[in-house]
């Protein structure tokens, strides 16, 4: 189980129960462009399907192989439907894929859950721009499992520090209306977001 995955208060992020602050020793990485949704276009994809609308993802597997059949696995295997988007904050991310979050009886275990597999960190050069698909962990690297996030604005001070194995390619402006859902404190948004993860 994770212990906690991400919290992150503009340069800062709560970790596993402490404070690990974002350097800037990816600068160069957020110079660097993913590739493009031509090049994506010709390898695995996926669909996240909520009750707001479908995100469309492009994955990049010669960039994070193991996140991204992982991801795949999860997927193909039913592990994300139910699971909810547990964590919004506005101007930064959305958060989901935990396995926790399918019992609507226990909101204080989101954040907690994931498979029993560990993933290794596979950091790269694609910066955490708007639309990346980037993986939550614990203050541990090698610590991703399931739970996900999607970036809905400009965030390189994550760069070279979490796992970029994706991005949305259409439906933006799902995750826009998602991240803006009334929340309560814990960022978990007050109805939940259900979604169900198609895989090809």
């Amino acid at each position: 189980m994770q212990t906690r995955t991400m919290w992150v208060w503009t340069m800062a992020m709560l970790v596993g129960g402490g404070l690990l602050v974002a350097g800037a020793s990816a600068a160069t990485a957020a110079e660097k462009a993913p590739p493009t949704k031509a090049e994506a276009a010709k390898g695995p994809h996926a669909i996240i399907k909520t009750k707001l609308g479908d995100m469309e993802l492009r994955f990049f597997p010669d960039k994070a192989p193991k996140h991204v059949e992982n991801f795949l696995k999860l997927a193909k295997s039913g592990f994300y439907n139910g699971t909810i988007f547990h964590r919004v904050i506005p101007g930064f991310m959305i958060q989901g894929g935990d396995p926790n979050s399918k019992d609507p009886n226990k909101p204080e275990t989101y954040g907690m859950g994931g498979p029993p597999d560990r993933v290794q960190a596979e950091f790269n050069d694609i910066p955490h721009k708007r639309g990346i698909l980037s993986m939550a962990r614990s203050s541990d690297p090698n610590s991703a499992g399931s739970q996900f996030f999607i970036v809905v604005k400009d965030s390189n001070f994550l760069d070279g520090q979490y796992t970029v194995f994706g991005e949305v390619v259409k439906g933006m402006e799902v995750a826009d209306t998602i991240v803006n859902s009334p929340r309560n404190a814990r960022d978990l948004p007050k109805d939940r977001i259900e979604m169900t993860v198609v895989a090809e």
